[in-house]
């Protein structure tokens, strides 16, 4: 068994957003989960997705609205949330300032998983 440090890879994404994927399909391969640090600047919004993976989001600053079967929820530091796979969501930064927020994708998030 070898135990590495983790290099996070950054996934190009429109719009200013920052994705840093510490483990998942682009960083290392691995497709049973993927572990990510999102930093998306304010007015930063992005098409609405259908994923076919769970994921799980995890709050850290500023505010992220995720809008969802005709609901809206707005997370705050501290905040987290799951979106089971299938489920159509749109996420958006409509705040004067950047938020950041990590994400946990089963199975790994790729573009293609991604349903946009």
């Amino acid at each position: 068994m070898t135990i590495a440090k983790n290099t996070p890879v950054r996934i190009p994404v429109p719009g200013g957003k920052i994705i840093a994927e510490h483990c998942g399909l682009a960083s290392d391969a691995r497709d049973a989960f993927s572990v990510a640090r999102m930093i998306a600047p304010a007015g930063w919004s992005e098409p609405p997705q259908t994923p076919q993976f769970d994921e799980v989001t995890v709050m850290v600053r500023g505010r992220l609205v995720v809008e969802h079967g005709g609901g809206r929820t707005e997370l705050a530091p501290g905040d987290s949330l799951t979106v089971p796979r299938g489920a159509t969501v749109t996420y958006a930064n409509p705040f004067e300032g950047e938020c950041e927020y990590w994400a946990i994708c089963v199975p790994a998030f790729s573009v293609a998983r991604a349903g946009r």
